[in-house]
C-alpha cells in the first residue's frame, strides 16, 4: 500500500509492535503483524482448533478479533507518542465462511481526526490459490491521552 498518511510518532513501528506484543488474545490466536505502515496494518492468523467453529471454518469471533486489531493498529500508527487508542464501536459483515489455512486482515485508516478515527478492515482467506474476501469491518476508534495531557 502506498503511504497515504504520515505518523506524528517517528517511532510508530516500534510503538505498535511493542503494544501488539502485550496482547494476550493475539498471542493465543497465533496472530502476527506482517505489514505495518502509517495508517495501514496487516495481521495474519493461522488456522488451529482453538479458532475454529463446529463446521471447520474460522470462528466469527476470531475473525472479528483480528479485523478489529488490524484496524486498531492502523489507527494507533498515526497517534502521537504517549497516546493510546480504543475501539468504541465496530460492525462486522461475514460475507462467506472463512476457510483454512490462514486469514489475513488488512486494516486501513479512512479518516484520522483529532479524537476519533474511522477505519476499515478487509479479511481474506485463500481458496484454490485465490485470495477472497470473507469479512469486512468498519470501526470507530477514540484517541486516549496520557493523564494530565
Amino acid at each position: 500500500m502506498t503511504a497515504q498518511f504520515e505518523s506524528s510518532n517517528a517511532d510508530y513501528a516500534a510503538t505498535v509492535r511493542a503494544s501488539f506484543g502485550k496482547q494476550g488474545l493475539m498471542t493465543t490466536l497465533g496472530a502476527r503483524i506482517v505489514t505495518l505502515e502509517p495508517g495501514f496494518c496487516v495481521i495474519e492468523m493461522p488456522y488451529a482448533d482453538g479458532v475454529s467453529q463446529q463446521q471447520g471454518f474460522f470462528h466469527g469471533g476470531a475473525i472479528g478479533a483480528i479485523a478489529d486489531t488490524a484496524a486498531g493498529y492502523a489507527a494507533y500508527s498515526l497517534m502521537p507518542a504517549g497516546n493510546e487508542i480504543l475501539t468504541v464501536e465496530y460492525k462486522l459483515n461475514l460475507v462467506r465462511p472463512a476457510q483454512p489455512p490462514t486469514l489475513r486482515a488488512e486494516g486501513r485508516v479512512l479518516r484520522a481526526g483529532k479524537t476519533l478515527t474511522v477505519c476499515r478492515a478487509d479479511v481474506f482467506h485463500t481458496v484454490a490459490g485465490r485470495s477472497e474476501a470473507c469479512a469486512l469491518l468498519q470501526s470507530t476508534l477514540m484517541r486516549t491521552q496520557p493523564a494530565g495531557a
